[in-house]
Parts: C-alpha cells; sequence; structure tokens
C-alpha cells in the first residue's frame, strides 16, 4: 500500500479567510434567528423549518471557527469535543436542507397538507439521526484528529482508526451525497410543476381577464427556498473533492486554492441564507433597516425627549400593518 500523504499544513492566509467565513455565517444564522424572534408575522412554515437549519448552520460555524483557530496536530480532548459538535451540526444540517426540499415538494407538487405530524417527524430525523451517529462515533473513539486532509484544521474522524472510511461515510459523507441526489430530483420536479401551472393560467388568462389576479399557492419568499440546495450543492461539493483525493492518496488534496474553497464551503452556509432571506428579501430588509433605523433614533433624540416634554414619540402601532396586511406583502418577496 503506498504511504499516506503527510499532513496539511495549513497557510496563515488560508485560516484567515475560512475564519472570516466562519464570523460571517455566524452573523447572518444570527439575523435569521433574530428576524423570528422579533417579527412573528414573519413565521410561516418554511421560515420555520429555516430557523431550525440556521441553529444548525449556526453551531456548526461554532464549532468549525474554534477548530480553525487551534490548528490541531494531535487528538486532544477539545478536539474530540469540537469535532462532535460539527460533526453533529453538520449533518443535522444535511437532513433540515433534505427536509426543506421535501416539504415545498409536498406542498406544492403533491398539495398534501403539512401539520405538526409531518414537522415532528423531521425534528425527530433531522436532530436525533446525527444524534445517535455522533454519540456512537464518540463513544468508539472514532472522533479525532485528520491532519487537515479531509478537513480544514478542524478535527473529524480520526484517520489512525482502520475502519476510518466507514466513519467518515457515516458522519457525513453518505447524508452529504445522498442529498446530492436527491436535492436536484426534488427541485426539478418542483420547477416542472410551477412551469406547468403557469403555462395553464396563460392559456385562461384572456377569459378571465377580468377576474382578481391569480394568487399563488406559494409566496416568492417559499420559492427561493428551493435555492438552498443549489446553494447547498455548491458550497459543499469541494469537501467531497477532498474526500475521494484523499482516498484516491492524491496530492492534490493539499491544493492551496482546494483547501480554501472546503473551508469557506464548509463554514458559509448561514451566510449564504442570510443573503437570500433576509438581505434579498424585500420585507425582511425593510423591517430590519426600519428596526436599526429606529434604535439610532432612539438613541439620539432621547436626552432631548426628556428635555422638551411637548414632544412625544409617534406610536409605532398606527404604522404597523396588521396580519390581513402582511400577507400580500409576504406574498410579494
Amino acid at each position: 500500500m503506498p504511504a499516506p500523504l503527510p499532513p496539511t499544513e495549513l497557510l496563515g492566509s488560508e485560516r484567515a479567510v475560512v475564519l472570516v467565513s466562519c464570523v460571517l455565517s455566524c452573523v447572518g444564522s444570527s439575523l435569521l434567528l433574530c428576524s423570528q424572534a422579533l417579527w412573528p408575522e414573519l413565521r410561516t412554515r418554511p421560515r420555520q423549518l429555516l430557523l431550525y437549519l440556521s441553529l444548525a448552520d449556526l453551531l456548526s460555524a461554532l464549532s468549525y471557527f474554534y477548530g480553525v483557530l487551534q490548528d490541531f496536530d494531535r487528538t486532544s480532548w477539545d478536539c474530540v469535543l469540537q469535532g462532535a459538535l460539527s460533526t453533529f451540526a453538520n449533518t443535522s444540517s444535511f437532513f433540515w436542507t433534505m427536509a426543506i426540499a421535501l416539504y415545498l415538494y409536498l406542498t406544492i407538487v403533491r398539495g398534501s397538507p403539512t401539520g405538526t405530524g409531518l414537522l415532528c417527524c423531521f425534528h425527530a430525523v433531522s436532530w436525533g439521526v446525527p444524534l445517535g451517529i455522533t454519540v456512537a462515533a464518540v463513544a468508539l473513539k472514532k472522533i479525532g484528529y485528520d491532519a487537515s486532509n479531509v478537513s480544514v484544521g478542524w478535527c473529524w474522524v480520526n484517520l489512525d482508526a482502520e475502519d476510518h472510511v466507514l466513519w467518515m461515510l457515516l458522519t457525513g459523507k453518505v447524508w452529504e451525497i445522498l442529498a446530492y441526489v436527491t436535492l436536484p430530483v426534488l427541485y426539478i420536479l418542483i420547477k416542472k410543476h410551477i412551469n406547468r401551472a403557469h403555462a395553464a393560467l396563460s392559456e385562461y388568462r384572456p377569459i378571465l381577464s377580468g377576474a382578481p389576479a391569480f394568487q399563488p399557492r406559494t409566496s416568492i419568499a417559499d420559492k427561493k427556498l428551493i435555492l438552498i440546495p443549489v446553494i447547498f450543492i455548491f458550497l459543499r461539493i469541494w469537501s467531497t473533492v477532498r474526500f475521494v483525493l484523499t482516498l484516491c492518496n492524491s496530492p492534490a488534496v493539499q491544493n492551496s486554492a482546494l483547501v480554501v474553497l472546503h473551508g469557506i464551503g464548509n463554514t458559509f452556509q448561514g451566510g449564504a441564507n442570510c443573503i437570500m432571506f433576509v438581505l434579498c428579501t424585500r420585507v425582511v430588509r425593510a423591517r430590519l433597516l426600519s428596526f436599526i433605523c429606529c434604535c439610532k433614533h432612539d438613541e439620539g433624540d432621547w436626552p432631548w425627549q426628556r428635555s422638551n416634554s411637548s414632544w412625544q414619540r409617534p406610536e409605532p402601532h398606527k404604522d404597523v400593518p396588521g396580519p390581513e396586511q402582511t400577507k400580500p406583502l409576504l406574498s410579494s418577496t
């Protein structure tokens, strides 16, 4: 058998780029969580699923940040702890991403009712399966130092374990590859259904010209969730490439560009979701900017308000749309 590859030495610039990616992902996931906490009217079921995905991505980014910062060179207690947390969060992110795609398929294509039973099933699988795998890996001492050949400074599966390939598959790669296959199939089915619906509407639009505008069952915000699998595949593919190169014992696994892409891809999921569903969603973006401006306005005017009793702050509830007014806005994002 060929000699194993030497450890991948991370450059300072590579670590810096991945650390920045971790920070941006943490900020993005936190913004998504805050938007759910601040504005209850935005808590649609798709965004509720996105909330759980953001929790997994936040934990993943935090654990990766610590791993890259430490740049482990051996198995230690904090290496095992970091590896266990990232394994659980990363695998959970895979499951929640597939859960979102499945939810969209059931609601858009099948038109099936999605009650609390389906949500409970999502929770049981997306949290329970990763937790069981992680506990088993830690108990059997499979988590440890991986020479950064299948990671970027953090710990994952100990390469000294005889069955390390099996555990690499169980603790992430099987679910990652399954997502590569499942998500595009569901996405294509959803897209074909939407296109057929638009075609049918165009056929009857002359007859219904005097009728009210057609209201789609899914808002544009729901349709944006379709982009999650696309971005997921683009970000995650680099870790799969390095995994295959490691199995082939190829020195290309230590290519600097590939290492950086792997680091960004594994850590930036939360940031990418924030860009789509906060910064590029008009309603959420407007509320966020309004919230920031109000905070600055309050800080600047508070001393003046106390010195001038005749001035009163405007009542916020007069300009805030009620639930009936909010629904059309959400449908237009």
